[in-house]
């Protein structure tokens, strides 16, 4: 058995798959607070029956799964909306086909195969496929917006550029620094800000969004090396998190979540 319960160290093993699964659960949710009763509800089920692990399957797969029996279980239920932007949010959410969103950020954010994607939702390999190709179309037809880029990299800053300009967004510019991203974001509004956590003088990215957000009510995407050290729970923390180096396909799918979504919890200094 792979990591499995005769080991010593199941909590350890465990503990090491939860920041994955929270930001899972945030960018399914669009909410740290929704996403994290769904991960606590998780671990309630698990200490209450470790039976579910007993398998061949990975301590990862067998989290996520035993998340999805939870997830589908409730109803799938969010709260309700808060604002116009969130109720325009949820509408859109009640119109999408079911399971699809779950599959696709299964694939892409979290780069599950399709075999474990199965595994996880209780489906077959097939249903998987079609479910990830229907979230790529109904979410890219969606909704269009404006996206600010923060990001200190040339290189990477025209590849984000390049990949939200091609799902039909705008985007608004790139700041490299703190400063610039202050002066973007009072030059032209945006539906989605898109922010490295270390910018090009050292100052924050966090900072910046913040800073920013004290102006504008935006989804906000982080991209970091180390999501693990951003989903700690000892913070407010973002919902919407990519891991560098990131693919294509996990931008693509962040971007469309996220604009599902008009608020995003962010980190505090």
């Amino acid at each position: 058995m792979n990591d499995t319960l005769e080991d010593a160290n199941f909590s350890d093993l465990l503990a090491a798959q939860l920041p994955y699964l929270r930001r899972y659960t945030r960018a399914l949710t669009g909410s740290q607070t929704r996403g994290d009763n769904y991960t606590v509800a998780t671990l309630e089920t698990i200490l209450k029956d470790r039976s579910p692990f007993e398998n061949e399957n990975s301590i990862k797969v067998n989290l996520f799964k035993c998340f999805h029996a939870v997830w589908s279980t409730s109803g799938q239920q969010l709260s309700e909306p808060e604002s116009d932007l969130h109720s325009r949010a949820h509408g859109l959410l009640a119109n999408l086909t079911a399971n699809s969103r779950e599959a696709l950020l299964l694939r892409t954010v979290e780069e599950f195969s399709v075999s474990n994607i199965a595994e996880i939702m209780q489906i077959d390999v097939e249903e998987v496929r079609e479910l990830i190709g229907i979230a790529n179309s109904e979410l890219a037809d969606s909704f269009k917006g404006r996206v600010m880029i923060i990001e200190d990299e040339p290189i990477i800053a025209a590849d984000l550029s390049e990949i939200v300009t091609a799902l039909g967004h705008q985007v608004t510019g790139v700041a490299r620094t703190h400063k610039e991203a202050l002066t973007l974001g009072a030059q032209m509004n945006a539906d989605l800000i898109l922010a490295d956590i270390q910018l090009a003088d050292n100052s924050s990215g966090i900072d910046a969004v913040n800073d920013l957000l004290k102006t504008m009510d935006v989804p906000v995407i982080f991209i970091t090396a180390f999501p693990e050290r951003l989903l700690t729970g000892d913070r407010p923390e973002p919902a919407f998190l990519i891991s560098k180096p990131f693919q294509e396909a996990q931008v693509q799918s962040a971007v469309s979540q996220a604009m599902f979504f008009a608020s995003t919890e962010t980190l505090k200094s």
